[in-house]
């Protein structure tokens, strides 16, 4: 497998880890080649990126026989084998791990600046790196992330020879490699663009990701303090608030993936839990509709007093009878107070009734082509509504939208609507 250069690798590499959304990973590029692949994981998996700096500490005589590695934190790997036969005295061995930490620390604030590093604990760490050769570094990453706290290593790249993606096997929990040559003796020969990544490159891309990575909030839904995530890239045109359905949170990987595009777009975006922990024991809570939608409302008015932007709704399953029925609420005629577009992904817009033919934010519906039951229930909704409006279908997608590319479709559906409708 050839591939056309780091970016293409990652976008391959990212469809491979799909399996992976599920989880909220956070993505590490191991600097510098593996930072572009990574970038485009986790736009992908609509993560969080950081860079894994490690510094393996070789042996004073012997270089490239590594005793141990050492990464952020004062995170320290070492073997104890390898240091008994070596024979080197302690002062030694102290003095290479001394230099390495000063260059570890010195690479670490070149990369990142001031960001603090994402915390890994109890999290899926996905390592990324262009690709391996030996796999000494990659494992030394792999030992570092478990000790800084990991709940599950993955290690991913594109290409590595296959004796070293047996080896890493012990490392990580997860191997994903794209493609193990036998014939392999070097990861260049591999890319028809290997050329090499520069520091400012790693600085940029880092920097882009962190532009847009959500910050928790406390949303006062009408004196209920719930959980939330607010993402306002730089230069924000718009917020979009998103509204779970069917027992779902915040941390619902479909509406992440779909937010993720929405800033990359330049959107901000909430999610936030529109139920509590002990509310979403009692399933009658979910088809609860009018107290959702008002919750709804009391969010958007929380948001509106911290970011005076135009807003919309993204709803999910009954969240887009919520979405709808708080659209219908809005001031009408109020550019300042209505919703500006409202999209709904899979949702259940005939559970708004009667309200459905007040709203005016101009409607998306999209639902998947084999998700035929709610497609009736769409389509019965959509002669109900009295705005501007449109009903798409995603071929062969199914209810929750889990076939490779369909939920990349619904979401740049969903960006095209709000670009359109939302963005003054």
């Amino acid at each position: 497998m050839l591939f056309l250069h780091r970016t293409d690798a990652g976008e391959r590499l990212a469809e491979a880890l799909r399996h992976l959304r599920g989880e909220d990973p956070v993505v590490l590029g191991l600097p510098r080649g593996g930072v572009p692949v990574a970038f485009r994981v986790a736009r992908a998996l609509g993560a969080p990126l950081d860079v894994i700096v490690v510094r393996k500490l070789g042996v004073p005589y012997h270089r490239e026989l590594g005793f141990g590695a050492i990464g952020e934190g004062g995170v320290r790997v070492v073997n104890e084998d390898i240091v008994r036969s070596s024979r080197v005295r302690p002062q030694d061995l102290a003095a290479v791990e001394h230099a390495e930490e000063a260059e570890l620390a010195r690479q670490a604030r070149r990369f990142r600046g001031e960001r603090p590093r994402v915390a890994l604990a109890g999290r899926t760490v996905i390592v990324v790196d262009d690709g391996i050769a030996t796999g000494s570094t990659a494992a030394a990453a792999c030992e570092v992330v478990r000790a800084q706290g990991a709940a599950r290593v993955v290690l991913a790249v594109p290409v590595a020879p296959p004796d070293a993606v047996a080896r890493l096997r012990t490392a990580a929990d997860e191997v994903v490699c794209l493609s193990a040559p036998h014939a392999f003796r070097a990861v260049g020969e591999w890319y028809e663009d290997f050329s090499q990544t520069p520091d400012e490159e790693v600085v940029a891309l880092l920097a882009r990701a962190a532009d847009v990575r959500a910050a928790a909030v406390e949303v006062d839904a009408g004196g209920l303090a719930l959980a939330g995530d607010l993402a306002l890239p730089q230069g924000a045109g718009a917020v979009v608030v998103f509204a779970h359905g069917s027992g779902s949170s915040r941390r619902s990987p479909r509406n992440r993936a779909v937010a993720a595009e929405l800033n990359r777009a330049g959107l901000g975006t909430l999610l936030f839990d529109l139920l509590t922990p002990a509310e979403e024991a009692d399933r009658a809570n979910v088809f609860a509709i009018e107290p959702l939608a008002a919750r709804l409302t009391a969010a958007t008015r929380w948001l509106r007093l911290r970011v005076p932007l135009p807003i919309g709704y993204f709803g999910a399953s009954t969240g887009a009878a919520a979405a709808l029925w708080a659209a219908a609420e809005a001031p009408d005629g109020d550019a300042d107070a209505g919703i500006g577009a409202v999209v709904s992904r899979g949702g259940r817009p005939d559970l708004a009734g009667p309200r459905l033919a007040a709203v005016r934010a101009p409607t998306l519906l999209v639902v998947g082509s084999r998700d035929t039951t709610v497609l009736d229930l769409n389509r019965g909704a959509q002669r109900a509504l009295r705005c501007e409006n449109r009903l798409e279908i995603v071929p062969g997608a199914t209810h929750l939208f889990e076939e490779p590319g369909a939920l990349d479709e619904v979401a740049a559906l969903a960006r095209d609507w709000f670009a359109r409708h939302l963005v003054l």
